[in-house]
């Protein structure tokens, strides 16, 4: 894809000169996860500031990333490959729900293979001089990763094709009579992008991938594992079965499981426990209406709504939305996932229902309508 340049038009009367790589755009700011060994010694640094404790609770090897047994499996053999072969890691897509770990896999990624991972995020490569940027940048199998990469604009994409497969970028220099076509040599780098819509990916990006892996929601063992580790990194004497119950709340997902357990250990500091039991995680996750199943409150509501104003459906969900006073498309995308998951929601094509499962669970009858 050709990209012509955004700068302004050269002076009439005076030749235009030809651009060189150190006219192009410089990228945006990057967080560099692959700190040198002062930094190490010292603590990860972001910006030039000391890492908190809660930002060490990523794992930083395979061999301490909690769970995803298949996924380890088919990296650590690409990564051991790669290393034999001294090449660059093939591209790789990593998609599923939001907090199974996307981002942390491409830091992993870059650890094992000793190289700098840059982070960006699609929406905020908007121009073609921002995706410009970060590739004229990159270092020999550097990885570079990609947020939500589905939401590329497809400029940006057009960009990426010729990068990702000849490690080539085609720029247009100039305009109108004086544009010329210019192709600028690439070092061989990784692409890492993550997305939660995979669907929404084009054919033609996602086929430049070479791994396509999907993250699974985690189980009760792993995540009872991630929190105990958790609870290790930030210092918190924590009871196996207020660990095991922890991770009963968290959906399945580790980003919530480390938010949970800080809102516990905020109590526990504030009451001067000094070892956390289940009882007082069960006790401070209650104040966050959090119940034993990991519904929060939103997802009460909409259940409790379609008992008591539908006899449990069917419904439809814009008649829900406007019930609740929210917008359908967060209903659909935030609440109605894990109430599926859970099987306490049914979606039928006369509209959602509540399962036997969910009116147990809210101690309604299991049999007709109250």
């Amino acid at each position: 894809m050709a990209i012509v340049s955004s700068g302004s038009p050269a002076p009439r009367g005076r030749p235009s000169r030809e651009a060189s790589p150190s006219d192009l755009p410089s990228p945006p700011r990057l967080v560099d996860p692959a700190p040198g060994p002062e930094e190490a010694a010292a603590g990860r640094l972001t910006d030039g500031v000391p890492a908190s404790r809660e930002d060490g609770l990523r794992p930083r090897r395979l061999a301490d990333y909690i769970g995803q047994g298949e996924l380890k499996q088919v990296l650590a053999i690409a990564v051991e490959a790669t290393r034999a072969r001294q090449e660059a890691l093939d591209h790789v897509l990593l998609y599923g729900p939001p907090g199974l770990g996307k981002t942390t896999m491409a830091l992993v990624l870059a650890e094992e293979l000793g190289v700098r991972c840059r982070i960006t995020s699609a929406p905020a490569l908007e121009r073609p001089r921002d995706i410009v940027g970060l590739l004229v940048n990159l270092q020999p199998h550097e990885l570079l990763f990609i947020d939500e990469i589905h939401r590329l604009n497809r400029v940006a994409e057009e960009i990426l094709y010729p990068a990702m497969e000849d490690f080539r970028l085609d720029l247009t220099v100039g305009k109108g009579t004086t544009a010329r076509t210019r192709s600028l040599d690439l070092p061989p780098f990784t692409l890492v992008g993550a997305t939660t819509r995979a669907g929404s990916l084009s054919s033609p990006l996602r086929d430049r991938f070479g791994l396509i892996q999907r993250l699974e929601f985690y189980g009760l063992d792993d995540l009872q594992a991630i929190v105990e580790r958790a609870a290790g990194l930030l210092q918190i004497a924590l009871e196996p079965d207020a660990a095991l119950e922890v991770a009963r709340r968290c959906r399945g997902t580790p980003r919530i499981a480390n938010r949970l357990l800080r809102r516990v250990r905020d109590v526990a500091s504030v009451r001067g426990h000094g070892r956390i039991g289940a009882a007082l995680v069960a006790e401070a996750l209650s104040l966050h209406r959090v119940d034993d199943r990991g519904l929060d409150a939103s997802d009460r509501r909409l259940l409790t709504l379609m008992l008591e104003g539908y006899g449990g459906g069917p419904v439809g969900l814009d008649t829900l939305a406007a019930g609740l006073g929210e917008d359908s498309a967060t209903l659909e995308a935030v609440v109605e996932p894990y109430l599926l998951q859970l099987g306490f929601l049914q979606r039928t094509p006369r509209g959602r229902m509540v399962t036997p499962a969910g009116r147990s669970h809210l101690g309604w009858p299991t049999g007709a309508a109250a």
